[in-house]
């Protein structure tokens, strides 16, 4: 890691912030290192300008801050870099935990007809307010989100997200066929009004922009070159879309292109597969999809509530790692049933039992923030501790419960404290969330306008 021992005399152009708690984060896959994580019980974390310049034993350094220092005692909490939500859709916040129905009927029933609703840009600000102000609420400071067909719905998602300095990742979806006529664009004006969000939000402060094809159903053979075109004509540009959900939806692709070998095939014969790349899903794959995945240095959005909650399968996270796949864990609102990366962590534990395979706390975590940041091709930025990196962290409460009180005097190791974190953890255990070293959600409330 590159964090950083400070010399004794503390001075401001170093040190305008510090903030006192245990600490915990990683510099690599816990499965691949043994030497993978650092936990420091009583730790001071010194910031600048929102970026980190140390983190360290407070014992060290505590008597040396300089005068005027802002200073956040969190003694007693633990605080780890901002949990990464790698795939989720705002538009459907109003619809979550509606009953009953796997992926192609809840598109159907619920999903079409509430984004139809984004038109109104009063609908989208205000459901993209209170959509950022939940992520903050369960710890959430990064995310890969899906908007609408609509431009207003992107606007509102990235307004919202600039408001907080949160980082979010966004895009107009595309969608010109096989869906109602009032959810559909053309191939020509989703390229049209891709390029003009791209100039306007791509690079515009943290907002990062992602081509967003629903999925292979819903665009023509011209969009989905359009969606190619986007990304050779702008660089450094996302992609995001669904692959391989449901068995019903897999065998749908194979009619629509029945001379492609594979759903995620089709993504790769019109250039859609590579760096930056974001598949939510990926269940219904072979181990020639997951290679190609893996050589195009594309990325998985491991989504387990919503795997179970619409029935579509379960996700085969040890094959990730045996390709070398990058996976970020996402909760999928509205599919998903909840905002909680904690949550989302309970039921990929889970998913891997079900599978016969192991979620270690260690892993889980470690997906929940490096793996996720490495999955969005951020880590650069964020994700750990490192000097430079982008300060999002989540100050954790783990007696936020009574009974997370008595279980945590039963723990007798970080690992297994995490563990219990996981499973018995949601919001209430997020005590504060800091966004470029400052603090948006405290308490229960936001803090966006204090």
């Amino acid at each position: 890691m590159k964090v950083i021992s400070l010399p004794v005399q503390l001075d401001s152009s170093r040190c305008d912030k510090a903030i006192r708690a245990s600490f915990l984060h990683f510099n690599d896959d816990p499965d691949k290192s043994l030497d993978s994580w650092e936990y420091i019980e009583d730790g001071l974390l010194i910031l600048k300008l929102g970026h980190v310049t140390a983190l360290g034993k407070a014992d060290d350094w505590f008597d040396f801050l300089p005068d005027g220092v802002e200073f956040h005692d969190f003694t007693g909490k633990l605080i780890m870099p901002g949990f990464i939500d790698t795939h989720t859709h705002y538009p459907q916040t109003d619809m979550i935990a509606s009953h009953g129905a796997q992926l192609l009927e809840w598109l159907e029933k619920y999903t079409f007809p509430t984004e139809a609703k984004f038109s109104d840009i009063n609908v989208a600000n205000a459901t993209a307010e209170f959509f950022c102000d939940e992520l903050l609420r369960n710890g959430t400071t990064t995310s890969a989100v899906f908007a609408t067909i609509h431009p207003e719905s992107v606007d509102a998602i990235f307004g919202a997200a600039q408001k907080r300095d949160m980082r979010i990742i966004s895009g107009k979806v595309m969608m010109d066929q096989n869906a109602p006529d009032f959810l559909c664009d053309t191939a020509e004006t989703s390229y049209e009004d891709s390029a003009k969000l791209i100039e306007k939000w791509h690079g515009n402060g943290r907002a990062l922009y992602a081509v967003t094809p629903r999925f292979v159903p819903t665009s023509s053979v011209d969009q989905l070159r359009m969606a190619n075109r986007l990304r050779h004509e702008y660089k450094a540009l996302y992609l995001q879309t669904h692959v391989a959900e449901n068995t019903d939806e897999v065998a749908w692709v194979a009619e629509l292109f029945p001379d492609r070998r594979s759903y995620l095939d089709v993504y790769e014969h019109y250039g859609l597969v590579g760096e930056r790349s974001i598949y939510a899903h990926c269940i219904h794959l072979d181990s020639t999809d997951r290679k190609l995945i893996a050589d195009r240095g594309a990325s998985m959005a491991f989504c387990p509530t919503s795997n179970l909650f619409l029935g579509s399968g379960l996700f085969d996270l040890d094959s990730a790692l045996f390709n070398n796949i990058k996976v970020g864990v996402a909760t999928d609102v509205g599919g998903g049933t909840s905002f909680s990366i904690l949550q989302t962590l309970n039921e990929a534990y889970k998913v891997s039992q079900m599978s016969g395979q192991t979620l270690t706390s260690m892993k889980a975590f470690y997906l929940a923030t490096l793996g996720g940041a490495k999955a969005l091709s951020l880590d650069h930025k964020l994700g750990n501790f490192e000097l430079d990196k982008e300060a999002d962290f989540v100050v954790l409460d783990l007696e936020s419960t009574p009974l997370m009180e008595r279980r945590m005097d039963n723990s007798d190791s970080i690992q297994d404290k995490l563990f219990a974190l996981m499973m018995l953890g949601d919001d209430r255990a997020v005590h504060a969330t800091f966004v470029m070293g400052v603090c948006r959600f405290k308490e229960g409330r936001s803090t966006c306008q204090d």
